[in-house]
C-alpha cells in the first residue's frame, strides 16, 4: 500500500496535553489502515516555544524519532536534550513531555504501540 502525503490527514491541536502553542500531527498510517496494535503513526511538529504537555501513557508505549531540531524531553522527571537521528523510548507507566526550545521547528515521528488492540 502506498499512501501519499496529500493523502495524509493533518490535524492540528492547540495545548496538547496541557503544553504550549500549536503541535500539528500529520498522520501517517490511520488506526484502521494498520493491523498492529499501533495507534499512532505521525510526524509531529513543534514549532519553536510549543511543547506537549508532561503526561503519562498506561498500557501503551512511545517512541519518538527525532527528524529536525532540537527536542527537550523530559522523562520521568530527567531533563534531556535529544538530536536529530536520535530515539526516545518510554515504556509503558513512563510519563514524559517534548517541547522546542530552539529556534527552528522540531519535527519527530512518534509511534504509540499499545498492549491492547486499538479501538477501531
Amino acid at each position: 500500500m502506498l499512501k501519499r502525503q496529500s493523502a495524509m490527514r493533518r490535524d492540528p491541536m492547540v495545548k496538547a496535553r496541557d503544553g504550549v502553542g500549536t503541535t500539528v500531527f500529520d498522520h501517517i498510517l490511520e488506526v484502521t489502515e494498520m493491523e498492529t496494535n499501533c495507534r499512532v503513526l505521525a510526524k509531529i511538529t513543534l514549532e519553536p516555544g510549543a511543547s506537549i504537555g508532561y503526561h503519562q501513557h498506561v498500557d501503551e508505549e512511545d517512541i519518538y524519532y527525532i527528524l529536525r531540531g532540537i527536542a527537550t524531553v523530559n522523562d520521568n522527571g530527567q531533563i534531556i536534550t535529544v538530536y536529530p537521528g536520535e530515539c526516545v523510548y518510554l515504556r509503558a507507566g513512563d510519563s514524559h513531555g517534548i517541547a522546542n526550545d530552539g529556534q527552528e521547528p522540531l519535527e519527530f515521528i512518534s509511534i504509540i504501540l499499545t498492549h491492547k488492540p486499538p479501538a477501531r
